[in-house]
Formats: structure tokens, C-alpha cells, sequence
């Protein structure tokens, strides 16, 4: 019996479009006035400094840095440094109500119910921790922060590691087969289905014009949406 369930956020409880569409340019476009505000920060810096490792720049210079920070969001990178900073910029930007996180319709009665029911509520997400509780506090619904027992990103693993999923289940204190992972992308799915938890593809019309049906689908069961997952 499920005594946890897991989530994603992008396509899963919130559109795809918001991420794309909204957090990704703001965060784009406020990156190099952050960087000179607050870039000797610590908490800033050793993000800086990751990145200037990771493209062998050395101590480069910061210009060159944002730069690099800007194609990755181009491109859709999962950096763990990354997303810090990004999340950095968004809680400006939540504080200063410029947004606040869509839900899809069914998310909020199927998080509310769940938890009443007793089942833990958890999140797994590339965005980072920071990034995940500002989008739950922000909601276009209120906080919903409370409903939620645990957050974890890409410092636990990528998304399509086998040995990630593990390690929830051992952060939850949980057997694998407790958790129930819900997620859009199928190989996130495979890899939770390696590591013993259960798991059902959310596939949202929303997001997937084209439904992903039969071997598709990689045998995991299909919802388009909260109201049909099965705890």
C-alpha cells in the first residue's frame, strides 16, 4: 500500500508553458544585474565558481560566466548550479508578486485529499529545493508548503538515475515499494520503476497534444490527471 507519493512539477502539477514561458526568461533577463549585485556573495560565489570549473575557465571572469548561465537556460540544462541561482532570482520575483505558480485544476483536491488521507507528500524535481518551495508557498491557490514533507533536486541524483530514486526511498525511510512516483517524462519513470517504487505517467493534454498510448507509455499506468491516480 502507498504511503508516499512523489511528484514532479513540470508537466506534472504545473504547465510546462509557466517554466518555459515565464521563470526561464525572467530569470535570463535579471542574471547579469543579480550577478553584480550579489555575486561576492558566498552563497552566490560557490555557485559562480562551480560553473567557472565546469567550463575549465579557472577564476574567469563573471561576464563570461553569466553568458554561460544564459545558454544553459537556452538550452534547458539541469546544472545543480544553475537552477540555485535561478531560484535565487525567482524568490525576487515571487516576493515581488511579478507571478505566482499555476496549478493544474485537479492538483490541489488530489494534494489535499492524499494528505488527509495519511499519505506523506514529497516532491523530486530538477529545479532546485529553494525553487520548489518558493513555487508551493506562491501558488495561485495560497501556500501549500505545508502539505508537503519533502523536497529533493538534482544534488540527490539525476532524474534518470536509478540510484537517486534509492535514495529518497532511504531519505523518506521508506521501502521503494511504498512510494508512488508521479511524472511526464518516461524515462524518469523507468528509472524509478528500477528502483522498486511505483509509479504512473501523467499525460496532460495541456502539454502532450499527441496522448502517449501503448508501448508509449513503457508499461507504467496513465493519468491525464490527479483525479485518476490511484495511491
Amino acid at each position: 500500500m502507498t504511503t508516499a507519493i512523489l511528484t514532479d512539477i513540470e508537466g506534472t502539477t504545473s504547465p510546462i508553458a509557466f517554466v518555459r514561458e515565464v521563470l526561464f526568461p525572467y530569470a535570463r533577463a535579471r542574471l547579469p544585474g543579480f550577478i553584480r549585485a550579489h555575486g561576492q556573495a558566498p552563497e552566490v560565489r560557490r555557485w559562480l565558481d562551480a560553473v567557472a570549473v565546469e567550463i575549465a575557465a579557472g577564476a574567469c571572469d563573471d561576464a563570461v560566466i553569466v553568458e554561460t548561465l544564459q545558454g544553459w537556460i537556452d538550452q534547458d540544462r539541469k546544472h545543480t548550479a544553475l537552477k540555485a541561482l535561478q531560484g535565487m532570482i525567482w524568490e525576487a520575483g515571487y516576493r515581488d508578486g511579478d507571478f505566482t505558480a499555476p496549478l493544474y485544476p485537479d492538483v490541489l483536491p488530489a494534494l489535499q485529499g492524499w494528505h488527509a488521507a495519511g499519505h506523506r507528500l514529497a516532491v523530486y524535481s530538477s529545479g532546485s529545493v529553494p525553487a520548489q518551495k518558493l513555487l508551493f508557498s506562491h501558488t495561485e491557490a495560497g501556500d501549500l508548503t505545508p502539505l508537503f514533507s519533502g523536497f529533493f533536486d538534482t544534488e540527490i541524483g539525476g532524474k534518470r538515475e536509478v540510484s537517486s530514486y534509492r535514495a529518497i526511498a532511504q531519505r523518506l525511510d521508506l521501502a521503494p515499494e511504498a512510494i508512488l512516483f508521479l511524472s511526464d517524462v518516461v524515462e524518469e519513470l523507468d528509472a524509478a520503476h528500477e528502483a522498486g517504487l511505483r509509479t504512473t505517467l501523467l499525460d496532460r493534454a495541456q502539454d502532450y497534444p499527441q496522448p502517449r498510448l501503448g508501448e508509449a507509455t513503457h508499461g507504467h499506468p496513465r493519468a491525464e490527471s490527479f483525479a485518476q491516480v490511484t495511491p
